[in-house]
């Protein structure tokens, strides 16, 4: 069975469904392919940045998303030796409508978009749809091969593909596009445990020892808690078992150790191998890739999701014309991966310089948090805590909502 659309995209994650409800709001035809059947998945980035509250505002989802349960993070917060926090971003300095993060479980962002999207009669979600390969005439990718959960295989043809599945990416490897590798020093592993929704913690706060390194994230009812280990240890922190996992939590951060026992096997301890990655060259004639299919990002600072919504809503600005037209040409495509290389250069540098100077020093039990000379600053100097919180909120080149896709504010 061969079918046929405008535009397909790979992968229903926050860039796809972004990058679908733009362009189906342009007047784009637009099927977007997302191998399972829901959005439930635990730990998916959750972290929702001033930059893309600011988004959902002006695509008229403002309220909607308000309206979803969350919690708010206004600042990120470093601990001493003495167990004093250190504010070193702190987002109420930022001049946005919306001061804060919000943390917000990924399957309720995602049906909100779907929800909007399926009001255009241009836009089709096609669910429990696995893409298992790319379709070509001569050298172009002219669509996709796709496998139903029924069993049921067919062909998607269309003017242009959107790899948005991932850091590992099918669409990206059939298509022979390699990232270059950067080495990292750290896997997460992420988990919860119950919270007194009054214990009054409203700032990310990572919690150090040497050689061990925790950070705590306060959600509604319960704390989201990344354990941040050496690279390539999982094996060996899962034959410790979960006792002495408990243990090191508990000893890491003193105030779960009375929840820590909620905590089954090492079943509930979900192991992230971080990978920090990126193409030189976003495409190939008539497939491009954005998010983490064109630059995998550290969990360090929790930017992975805006960055990829931000390329979505430039792929959608400089890609509509060109689809309208059914014609999309590589110069096309390079405009894409033009406007958003340097926003992604230059956050992948300054994670890579976290690693350096904060997460390998202690995870090499070298020290106990962040350098010394940092912490002064931020606390004789408060306001200095506007920077690291306009990089981690608004980024280097946030996107708006063009014109046509906007819309007045909806519940």
């Amino acid at each position: 069975m061969t079918e046929r659309t405008t535009c397909v995209v790979v992968g229903g994650g926050p860039a796809g469904m972004v990058l679908g409800l733009l362009l189906a709001r342009g007047g784009v035809e637009v099927t977007v392919l997302e191998k399972h059947g829901d959005f439930l998945r635990d730990f998916r980035g959750d972290t929702v940045h001033p930059t893309t509250l600011e988004l959902l505002d002006e695509l008229g989802l403002g309220e909607r998303f308000a309206a979803l349960p969350q919690s708010r993070l206004s600042a990120v917060a470093f601990p001493d030796s003495h167990g004093n926090q250190t504010v070193i971003g702190d987002l109420t300095r930022l001049k946005t409508r919306f001061p804060y993060i919000a943390m917000v479980p990924q399957w309720d962002l995602l049906d909100l978009l779907a929800d909007a999207a399926a009001a255009e009669p241009t836009f089709t979600l096609r669910m429990d749809t696995e893409v298992t390969g790319l379709t070509r005439r001569g050298t172009r990718v002219s669509g996709v091969r796709y496998r139903t959960r029924d069993g049921v295989e067919g062909t998607m043809e269309a003017d242009l593909v959107v790899a948005a599945d991932g850091r590992w990416s099918l669409g990206r490897r059939e298509a022979g596009l390699i990232p270059k590798e950067f080495s990292v020093p750290l896997d997460a592993w992420w988990l919860r445990l119950d919270r007194e929704d009054t214990d009054g913690q409203l700032s990310i706060a990572p919690a150090m020892r040497r050689g061990e390194f925790a950070i705590l994230i306060p959600r509604k009812g319960y704390y989201q808690i990344a354990y941040i280990g050496p690279k390539g240890t999982d094996a060996k922190l899962r034959e410790q078992g979960i006792e002495s996992f408990r243990d090191r939590l508990a000893r890491i951060v003193p105030k779960v150790e009375g929840v820590v026992g909620s905590l089954g096997s090492m079943d509930d301890v979900k192991h992230l191998d971080v990978r920090l990655n990126r193409l030189h060259r976003w495409h190939t004639d008539g497939l491009l890739c954005i998010g983490d299919a064109a630059h995998a990002m550290s969990p360090i600072g929790g930017v992975g999701i805006n960055l990829a919504v931000q390329d979505a809503v430039a792929a959608a600005v400089l890609l509509v014309e060109p689809l309208r037209r059914k014609r999309v040409t590589e110069a096309d495509l390079a405009k894409v991966r033009r406007r958003r290389y340097l926003p992604t250069v230059l956050v992948q540098c300054l994670q890579r310089m976290m690693h350096r100077l904060i997460v390998k020093p202690v995870l090499e039990g070298r020290r106990e948090g962040p350098p010394k000379p940092l912490t002064r600053l931020m606390r004789k100097v408060p306001r200095a805590s506007f920077v690291p919180a306009y990089l981690i909120g608004i980024g280097f080149r946030p996107e708006h909502a063009p014109a046509w896709a906007r819309r007045s504010s909806q519940r």
